[in-house]
């Protein structure tokens, strides 16, 4: 399949990362029939337009508002490093007895690593985070009502975030499609930024847990300041000087 102009060849690139989570320089310049500095040039300008992040010899999509991986993907994606760092994140439970859980797979992976001996209090909008505790005796499960997003299979819109806006909870284990040290924490849909951000807004600690792919991404919709956050979890792959760099805005940064 060979693309005649850059533009085309551009969006070559991002529909085949979009679909299978990342791309190769080797594999796109034989596959398109260019040279390898080509596919480096146009993976450059697509990270320049915030569609994809390069990585060490190739590249992978950034989540936008036109395009969110859903979670089936996200628990096939990356799950070793987000169970340590689900694990790591549920040992800054502390003495919270109110907790939010936010959707996605990492947060998922924190709901099971919970200690379930001692009482909790979890509010979540998200289905599975609901269904991993409901079972559990001692934790009390608050489900925020709302339309429920056929991807994340998590609640939105007015009647989760009036929900919300009623509880002040200890600790919120927050996730974002993107963290970056200028823009704070961003996601592609509104519907879900305003239940982050009523999240945020409810809890007296706020962690952010995401894998090292989530730094330095953009998404479209902001819905918190990296200040805002106690404190960071993901894992060594992010590297010591950019850890440090978010550190200086106020959050422990933790690497597991």
């Amino acid at each position: 399949m060979s693309s005649s102009t850059s533009e085309e060849r551009q969006r070559e690139i991002v529909r085949a990362a979009r679909t299978a989570g990342s791309v190769d320089v080797t594999a796109l310049a034989s596959e398109l029939g260019v040279a390898k500095e080509t596919i480096r040039r146009d993976l450059r300008a697509l990270e320049d337009h915030g569609l994809v992040r390069r990585t060490h010899g190739g590249a992978y999509p950034v989540e936008s508002a036109g395009f969110e991986t859903t979670l089936a993907f996200r628990a096939t994606s990356q799950v070793p490093e987000k169970r340590r760092i689900a694990a790591a994140a549920a040992e800054l439970l502390g003495d919270a007895e109110t907790v939010f859980v936010d959707e996605g797979f990492t947060p998922q992976l924190i709901a099971e690593a919970l200690p379930v001996d001692r009482p909790l209090t979890v509010v979540t909008a998200s289905l599975p985070v609901a269904g991993a505790l409901a079972e559990a005796e001692k934790v009390s499960v608050l489900l925020l009502g709302g339309r429920v997003r056929p991807g994340t299979l998590a609640t939105v819109d007015h009647w989760a975030t009036k929900m919300l806006a009623g509880f002040v909870v200890d600790l919120a284990f927050i996730g974002a499609n993107g963290i970056s040290r200028e823009h704070g924490l961003t996601t592609p849909d509104p519907a879900v930024s305003e239940v982050k951000a009523q999240a945020v807004r409810a809890a007296r600690r706020t962690v952010f847990v995401g894998t090292h792919t989530k730094f330095g991404a953009v998404s479209f919709c902001r819905f918190a300041d990296v200040g805002a956050l106690e404190a960071i979890v993901t894992s060594t792959l992010l590297p010591t000087t950019e850890a440090h760099r978010y550190s200086l805005l106020g959050p422990q940064v933790i690497r597991v």
